[in-house]
């Protein structure tokens, strides 16, 4: 099996979306988090059209952490609703698969 699960989630302060991803990473929730700073994202909130600059977080774990990385966002993000999309993934390179699995104590 060498799918994986990426997860997106948006942050609108870099040091708390660093250390969203350092607790995600501890808890053996992600087996790595790419913090992309400097998105610019337009979105409906309370009746308007905003614009604001945020930070996207690229979150990779398996189908068995989903659940526990949802958790943990749903509990320390500071949103009133973060984003939490899950996406399917296949990894083609095995040693990477490997890799993800030790980082989440999965091997």
């Amino acid at each position: 099996m060498n799918n994986i699960k990426l997860i997106l989630t948006t942050h609108d302060d870099l040091i708390q979306a660093r250390e969203l991803a350092r607790y995600l990473v501890e808890q053996r929730a992600a087996a790595c988090v790419n913090i992309i700073p400097q998105l610019e994202s337009v979105f409906h909130w309370e009746n308007e059209v905003q614009t604001e600059n945020e930070i996207l977080l690229l979150i990779k774990t398996t189908e068995t952490k989903v659940e526990q990385v949802k958790a943990i966002l749903e509990e320390r993000h500071s949103y009133d609703v973060p984003e939490i999309i899950a996406f399917n993934g296949e990894v083609l390179h095995q040693p990477y698969m490997d890799w993800v699995r030790e980082c989440l104590g999965e091997l």
